[in-house]
């Protein structure tokens, strides 16, 4: 197995996401982390690499060293994991596509569709590759589902819909001292799309891989239920799909009382029904018009053999968040080894995502339809 060397932007060794980023990438064995910029603060950083392996004279004060000491080595990383907050991801992503390094970026790739247009001309004219951690489309039982789209399964689709429901910021708690908390609904550091930008953008993102264009038109509510709160904490969108029939919706919350992290879909065509949820990730149904509904397994009698190197154990042995992730990993992995440029979480979908995001905010301010650019 060919190893990547990996360097890492952000994610100490007491953040969330940055240990998750670590795990999915070490699941598979094909990166090993050799290099990193983990903070702002110096001191975390040297404190950081010693915890996760990294050697001294490779834990950087600034990304911008990191990016053109590591360019320069012979031995230097291959691909970067940026896992900052929202607002530094541009500079921090540029920087690295401009010393020839391979990004993963987290999401969303930027806080505005001009800084991801920047970013996908960049990546095109220094040809390095860059993609973005949308890691619920990895599910296995996810692909199922694009795949029975595909087919034909479900004849010609009438309406889609995507929730993602979380309770987490159902009263302030950015005040507090809760680190997440605080720079996502600071719209100078995540953006001004607060609950939009943070899980919306994950439900479309799913709605598109699903079913394999993206909206043109949307409409959007977007709403702070707690009094004083600088971003949206509630997003209720409709979707429009030009001269289709079909119409779609995605509905998010950070405010949605007694749910933890309720990310699902409900497809509906004439012939039939699919629906999936991520807290219960390795079932998928089928609900065909006038016959038994058809409760799927991951690895089941019914699963692909196509898709078999997506799961890593047997029927039964519950598989979810982590193994998505990790797919996202072992699929750029593949995608850097192999030139696969048709990736699918490459910059070409995030760039759609934000066009998305930006379409979303006009429409809120405007209070109408809107095109997705």
């Amino acid at each position: 197995m060919t190893i990547l060397r990996w360097g890492m932007v952000g994610g100490g060794e007491d953040a969330f996401i940055g240990d998750v980023h670590r795990m999915a990438a070490r699941l598979d064995g094909g990166y090993q982390l050799v290099a990193g910029c983990f903070s702002s603060n110096l001191e975390k950083t040297k404190t950081s690499a010693i915890v996760l392996g990294v050697a001294e004279d490779r834990a950087y004060a600034d990304f911008h060293t990191m990016a053109e000491t590591e360019s320069q080595r012979k031995d230097g990383i291959e691909v970067v994991s940026i896992v900052t907050p929202n607002f530094l991801h541009y500079d921090n992503v540029a920087a690295f596509l401009n010393a020839g390094i391979a990004v993963i970026c987290e999401k969303p790739l930027t806080v505005s569709l001009a800084q991801a247009q920047a970013l996908q001309t960049l990546a095109k004219e220094r040809n390095t590759f860059l993609g973005v951690t949308y890691n619920y489309i990895e599910n296995p039982m996810v692909k199922v589902a694009r795949e029975r789209v595909k087919n034909g399964e479900l004849g010609e689709l009438l309406m889609i819909d995507a929730y993602y429901l979380q309770d987490w910021l159902a009263v302030d708690i950015e005040h507090s001292g809760q680190k997440q908390a605080a720079w996502r609904t600071d719209p100078a550091k995540a953006g001004r799309a607060g609950c939009l930008g943070d899980i919306a953008i994950h439900a479309y993102n799913l709605l598109s891989y699903l079913v394999g264009y993206s909206a043109t038109s949307v409409n959007a509510r977007l709403t702070s239920f707690v009094e004083g709160r600088k971003v949206d904490d509630h997003a209720d969108i409709q979707l429009s799909y030009s001269d289709r029939l079909l119409q779609g919706r995605v509905l998010a919350s950070q405010v949605m009382t007694g749910h933890e992290n309720d990310l699902g879909f409900r497809l509906t065509g004439r012939k039939a029904t699919l629906e999936w949820r991520q807290e219960d990730p390795n079932v998928l149904w089928f609900r065909p018009l006038g016959a038994p509904a058809q409760r799927l397994t991951r690895n089941g009698p019914d699963y692909p053999e196509s898709l078999n190197a997506w799961c890593r154990v047997p029927a039964g042995h519950p598989e979810g968040y982590l193994e998505a992730f990790a797919n996202v990993y072992q699929n750029i992995r593949l995608a850097l080894l192999e030139k696969d440029t048709l990736h699918y979480s490459n910059i070409d979908q995030a760039v759609k995502d934000m066009a998305f995001v930006e379409a979303c905010l006009q429409s809120h301010d405007q209070g109408n339809w809107r095109e997705v650019e």
